[in-house]
C-alpha cells in the first residue's frame, strides 16, 4: 500500500507526541479507542479498574507480548515510559497533558498501578500513550536528543523499515504481532506537502490513498478512488492574545464571535463538509452539547457591541478607541491551504464590522515565538472526552504553555467549572459541569471557534476492513481510513 500525506512527523518518539491518541501503527498503548470511540484494552489485559477513592487505578497487563526487537513486554516498560514522561529531565513535549498522574508503580511483572493527584474523569483516555522499552529511556536525557525518535522499537502491528526524511517512510508488518500478523505487509507513506501536488500524483495512479481538502477530494468522484468523508472533532479557531491591546479587549472578542459566518465559510470553502464550532466540544460528544454556548451569525450585534465599547469607525471604516486602531495580525501556516482559507474568510468578516486584520503566512518556527502577541489559526480537537483538549486549551494554569493555551486566556469561572468537570465521579454531575464551563466561556470568549472539519480521503478500492471512525485532530496516517489498517485484507 502506498499512501501520500501532507505531514511528516519530526520524531517517532511517543514522549514527543507521536501517536498520543493511539493508532500509531508502531506502538501500542495500554488501551485504544474503537470505531465507536469506546475504550478497549490493548497492552492491558482488561480495562483498568478505579479504586473507590477515585485516585488509584490498577492495570493488569497482557502476557506474551514482545517488542519488535524480540524483548519481552512487562510492567517495567510501562513504569519506565510513564516515569520518563513525568520526569522533566526527558523534556517530553506532552508532559503537561499528564499532570494528574502522581506516580506509577510496578505491583508485579504483569500489573501496574497509577495514582493521581486528584480524581480525573478522563484518566483512561490518557492511557493510549505508546509504551516504549524500558532500556530506551534508561538514561535521563531530553527525548529530542534520543536516537529512538528515528529508530523506534514498539509492540505495534508495524515496525519502521526505512525513513527517508523529507521523502517517505516505509512500515513493515510485524508478523509476530499479538493481535495477528497484518495482511497488508508493507505501507509506504510519501510526504507531499502541497495539496494540488498530491492530487495530481493521485490522478496518475501513484498512490493508493491520501487526504485532501474536501472540495478537491470531491473532484475525484466517479474515479477509481472512493471518496471517504469522516466526521471529526478537528476544530479550527482564531486565538486572541490577551496581551494585545485589541484582541485583549473582551468586547472585541465577543463581537468577533458574532461577526463570523461559520456556516458560510463551510459551504463556500469546504463544500459543506463540516459543522460550525463555538466551543471545543464537537457534535459527536452529544451528551455534553450546550445550545446556550453557541454563537449565531449576527453582524448587527457585533457592531452594537463594538459601538458600546467605544470602538468607533473612522473615515476609512476601521474602528479605533483612544487613538488605538482596531487592528491586529493573524498568522497561519503558509503550507496549509485550509488554514489559509479560514484566515482569509475570517479577515473578510472582521473587516465588515470595522476590525482590520493583517494576514501573515509563516512557517511554524516563525509562528511559535509570536503566539503570545499575534493571533493564529489554530487546530485541535478530540472526539473521545471533553477534558482532553478543552482543559489545557482554556484553563489558566496552561496560559502560554506552547499550543495548549497560546493566547493566555484566563477566566476564573471557566477554570472552576473545568476543575469540577475533571474531578466529577458521577457522570451526570460531569455533564452539568461541562455545560457550565461552556456557558461561562460563551459569556466571555477568548477565541473565535470557526468549524469542525470533515476529513476527506481518497482510497483505491482494493481492500476489505475499512471502518469509519470519528477523527481527532491528528497528523499523518494514524487515524483516518487507516486507523485499523492492521485488520485490512486485500481483495482477491
Amino acid at each position: 500500500m502506498v499512501l501520500a500525506d501532507g505531514f511528516e512527523p519530526e520524531s517517532l518518539h511517543p514522549l514527543l507526541g507521536y501517536g498520543t491518541e493511539g493508532a500509531s501503527k508502531i506502538f501500542d498503548g495500554l488501551v485504544a479507542h474503537d470505531a465507536q470511540r469506546t475504550l478497549q484494552p490493548v497492552l492491558a489485559a482488561k480495562l483498568p479498574e478505579r479504586a473507590p477513592d477515585a485516585l488509584t487505578w490498577t492495570v493488569p497487563l497482557r502476557a506474551g507480548v514482545t517488542f519488535h526487537d524480540g524483548s519481552t513486554f512487562d510492567a517495567d516498560d510501562v513504569v519506565a515510559t510513564y516515569r520518563a514522561l513525568l520526569d522533566p529531565a526527558y523534556a517530553s513535549s506532552i508532559r503537561s497533558d499528564f499532570t494528574t498522574i502522581a506516580r506509577v508503580e510496578k505491583i508485579d511483572a504483569q500489573t501496574v498501578r497509577f495514582t493521581t493527584t486528584r480524581p480525573d474523569a478522563a484518566f483512561l483516555h490518557r492511557l493510549t500513550l505508546g509504551i516504549v522499552p524500558a532500556e530506551s529511556v534508561a538514561t535521563p536525557a531530553p527525548a529530542a536528543d534520543s536516537p529512538f525518535g528515528t529508530a523506534p522499537v514498539g509492540t505495534g502491528p508495524y515496525r519502521l523499515g526505512e525513513w527517508r526524511k523529507g521523502r517517505s517512510m516505509r512500515l513493515v508488518a510485524n508478523d509476530g504481532y499479538f493481535g495477528g500478523a497484518p495482511a497488508v505487509k508493507e505501507i509506504t507513506v510519501v510526504f507531499a506537502v502541497d495539496d494540488n501536488t498530491r492530487a495530481q500524483r493521485l490522478s496518475s495512479g501513484e498512490f493508493d490513498g491520501t487526504v485532501l481538502p474536501p472540495a478537491l477530494a470531491a473532484t475525484f468522484q466517479g474515479s477509481e478512488y472512493t471518496v471517504l468523508d469522516h466526521p471529526s472533532a478537528d476544530y479550527r479557531t482564531i486565538t486572541l492574545p490577551t496581551a494585545h491591546p485589541v484582541t485583549g479587549d473582551p468586547a472585541v472578542r465577543l463581537a468577533l464571535n458574532f461577526a463570523v459566518d461559520r456556516q458560510g465559510m463551510i459551504d463556500a470553502l469546504f463544500a459543506g463538509k463540516g459543522a460550525p464550532a463555538s466551543t471545543p466540544i464537537p457534535e459527536v460528544l452529544t451528551e455534553y452539547a450546550e445550545p446556550a454556548a453557541q454563537f449565531r451569525f449576527d453582524r448587527a450585534e457585533a457592531e452594537r457591541i463594538l459601538d458600546a465599547a467605544g470602538w468607533l469607525r473612522g473615515p476609512d471604516g476601521t474602528r479605533a478607541r483612544g487613538g488605538v486602531p482596531a487592528r491586529f495580525t493573524l498568522m497561519y501556516a503558509a503550507t496549509d491551504s485550509i488554514r489559509r482559507d479560514f484566515a482569509q474568510a475570517f479577515t473578510s468578516d472582521a473587516r465588515a464590522v470595522g476590525v482590520d486584520v493583517a494576514l501573515e503566512g509563516l512557517g511554524w518556527e516563525a509562528i511559535e515565538p509570536r503566539m503570545g502577541a499575534d493571533a493564529l489559526v489554530l487546530g485541535g480537537g478530540s472526539p473521545f472526552d471533553p477534558d482532553i483538549v478543552s482543559y489545557p486549551l482554556l484553563h489558566s494554569s496552561y496560559a502560554g504553555d506552547g499550543f495548549n493555551n497560546p493566547a493566555s486566556y484566563v477566566n476564573p469561572a471557566v477554570d472552576a467549572a473545568l476543575d469540577k468537570a475533571r474531578e466529577a465521579v458521577d457522570p451526570a454531575a460531569r455533564v452539568a459541569a461541562v455545560k457550565e464551563w461552556q456557558r461561562a466561556y460563551a459569556a466571555a470568549p477568548g477565541f473565535v471557534f470557526l468549524a469542525f472539519l470533515d476529513h476527506s480521503y481518497l482510497v483505491r478500492d482494493r481492500w476489505d476492513g475499512y471502518q469509519q471512525a470519528v477523527d481527532p485532530h491528528s497528523h499523518g496516517t494514524t487515524w483516518g481510513p487507516w486507523w485499523n489498517v492492521e485488520d485490512w485484507t486485500p481483495r482477491p
